[in-house]
């Protein structure tokens, strides 16, 4: 059975029994990992949130990209996956604590980040859930 058909079967069985799958095809302009598309709406940060957005950017950009966009290193924040109802705060502590398993996305498995502390964590935190807010991936 060709490959295409053999993931419409599995999608209509996992929708019937209630479960969805989220599969990142990089197509959304906001969910572009490339950085060559993306619109990225900046809206204007708190204090906290400025901090927030300086310590991303030494520690997590890298990765993560600018504005949160994502490289070809590490997955976008500015991703439904990343919806506070899917990865809440704490998922956020946990991968930067113990690093965090490759399960969305074909980047590899994300290391610990031991050189961050946990009032720094909260700040770039709250730095992504604003960009988040201002893209409309948050409420």
């Amino acid at each position: 059975m060709p490959k295409h058909l053999i993931l419409i079967v599995l999608s209509i069985a996992l929708l019937t029994a209630g479960i969805s799958v989220a599969v990142y095809d990089g197509n959304s302009p906001a969910e572009d990992h490339t950085g060559g598309k993306a619109q990225v709406v900046i809206p204007n940060f708190s204090p906290t949130e400025q901090h927030g957005k300086t310590l991303f950017e030494t520690h997590c950009a890298q990765c993560h990209g600018i504005n949160a966009i994502g490289t070809d290193k590490g997955p976008p924040f500015l991703h439904r996956v990343y919806h506070p109802g899917h990865h809440a705060d704490g998922a956020f502590f946990l991968a930067v604590r113990r690093g965090v398993r490759s399960h969305h996305w074909p980047f590899g498995d994300m290391p610990a980040q031991p050189q961050i502390n946990d009032s720094d964590i909260s700040a770039i935190v709250t730095y992504v859930r604003a960009l988040q807010r201002a893209n409309g991936f948050a409420p």
